[in-house]
């Protein structure tokens, strides 16, 4: 049955890594933490074991952001992954959890209607009915269950959750405990309890953390790929890995293409053409690598079951377009405008221009 799963938690997709990692970790290991921070660390940034056996790299860029994030888990501040959407901060936060505790499920997903239950714990109506507010009708929550067994609980959209609801996290930061007032009592963290939170400022529905709640957290703010060649990297891993979940052939040539998508989306992200000589105006949309990957991955699908398996300038386009033209009216003028100062110009580009063109 898990062979059939669309998407593996890390710590089962790279199950064999950190076990190989855990053969070779001579490190010190914080009370609950099945890697040392140092194993953490080669878990993230991938290494060549002294046995020969290869650790993926989870995480392309500054190996110092990474080292700051897995420090902060090692004390009692909570750990804030801040960017632009598309900067790999829930796919930080889970391998980072993966590798410390090996259970990164305990997540809450912070949306405008997540409540202060989902945070702290609920009832069982039913039983609070009839047996009144006893332990066995609580509950818990996954920031209640990371307490009890001494885990990292992941808060994906911080800012997306009420100013209310994400000040309930004080005491549980501060004091390391959550207050159960209708019982009297209280749970108290085990150690190795820790927070990690997600959190971007471009998105519409934002609710700025209180100060008091920043001082809870150590801020780790991921940017988006300095490079290039950084960012095809990492376009291919991911498309790669993608690939082979669902079963879908990847072609080998397929660096070229990705290569095509990432200098589109610096482009008009960066709002001047690669060689500095053309100012650009840039789409309303935030053109991420998350979006580079997902234009990978529907052009791949398209080649596959719609064309002879060779990826295509027609197979991307769409997807090019698909991510460019959010707003109708302005998007698209953006989008003609590269199109004949900067694509149409392009050496060996004339594909893939055509193949927009006909879309827009």
């Amino acid at each position: 049955m898990e062979n059939n799963v669309l998407r593996q938690a890390a710590e089962q997709q790279f199950k064999q890594e950190i076990e190989e990692l855990k053969k070779e970790d001579k490190h010190v290991k914080p009370v609950n933490w099945q890697l040392s921070p140092h194993a953490v660390i080669d878990y993230l940034m991938g290494k060549k074991l002294g046995n020969g056996f290869e650790v993926t790299p989870k995480y392309i860029g500054n190996r110092r952001l990474m080292e700051i994030a897995v420090a902060t888990l090692t004390t009692d501040r909570a750990l804030l992954l801040y960017g632009l959407p598309g900067t790999a901060k829930s796919w930080v936060s889970e391998h980072i959890t993966a590798a410390i505790t090996g259970d990164s499920n305990l997540v809450i997903q912070g949306t405008a209607g997540t409540s202060e239950e989902a945070v702290r714990y609920g009832w069982n109506y039913a039983m609070l009915l009839s047996a009144g507010p006893v332990k066995e009708a609580i509950v818990e929550t996954p920031v209640m269950r990371a307490m009890k067994e001494g885990k990292i609980v992941r808060i994906e959209e911080l800012t997306r959750i009420a100013a209310d609801v994400q000040d309930s996290l004080i005491t549980i930061l501060s004091e390391k405990m959550l207050p159960i007032p209708e019982l009297n009592t209280r749970v108290q963290a085990v150690q190795g309890f820790n927070v990690i939170a997600t959190a971007n400022n471009r998105d519409k529905g934002v609710n700025e953390l209180s100060s008091a709640l920043k001082r809870r957290f150590n801020t780790v703010i991921l940017p988006v790929p300095t490079s290039i060649e950084e960012e095809v990297n990492i376009v291919e891993q991911r498309v790669a890995s993608f690939s082979t979940s669902i079963n879908l052939p990847v072609q080998k040539s397929i660096t070229e293409e990705i290569r095509r998508i990432v200098t589109i989306f610096r482009e008009l992200r960066n709002g001047v053409s690669l060689d500095g000589k053309i100012k650009l105006k840039s789409p309303s949309g935030t053109l991420s690598t998350a979006e580079a990957i997902s234009v990978m991955n529907n052009g791949l699908a398209l080649a596959y079951h719609f064309g002879d398996g060779s990826l295509k300038a027609d197979d991307i386009a769409s997807g090019i377009i698909g991510s460019v033209i959010k707003d109708p009216v302005q998007d698209k003028i953006v989008m003609q405008e590269y199109m004949e100062t900067v694509l149409k110009q392009k050496d060996g580009w004339k594909d893939i221009y055509r193949a927009c063109r006909d879309i827009v």
